[in-house]
Parts: structure tokens; C-alpha cells; sequence
């Protein structure tokens, strides 16, 4: 059975890997668009995927510090 440390770890942890990930995917933009020409349904998948780990990663940041109205 999982202790909420644990959970707060795994969590963590999975935010790090994501983040990393955004990261990269910046870089791997970046370049794709430097060596012209470049084939735009690729650049918009890797877009996509981007897009798709800032929301994955706003929601761990949610999930380890809530927004609690007092």
C-alpha cells in the first residue's frame, strides 16, 4: 500500500520526466524550423504533444499544491 509520500514521490518524480520532455520537445521545435524546409504535419504533431504535456504537467502541479479557498 502506497503512503502519501510515496504518492507525493511518484508525483514528483512523473512532473520531473514531463518537464524534461517539454523541454526537449522545445529544442527538437526549434531546430525543425531552423533547417527549412521542414514538413509542417510533423512540426504540428510534436506542437500537439507539447501542448498535450503543459496540460499534463499543470495538472500534477494542481495535484501537489491545490488551490484551496479559505
Amino acid at each position: 500500500m502506497y503512503e502519501p509520500d510515496d504518492d507525493t514521490a511518484d508525483l514528483r518524480r512523473r512532473l520531473a520526466e514531463l518537464r524534461t520532455e517539454h523541454r526537449d520537445l522545445d529544442d527538437v521545435i526549434a531546430q525543425l524550423i531552423e533547417n527549412a524546409p521542414f514538413d509542417q504535419l510533423q512540426l504540428q504533431r510534436f506542437k500537439k504533444r507539447k501542448l498535450g504535456l503543459k496540460d499534463a504537467i499543470a495538472r500534477i502541479e494542481d495535484e501537489l499544491e491545490p488551490d484551496i479557498i479559505a
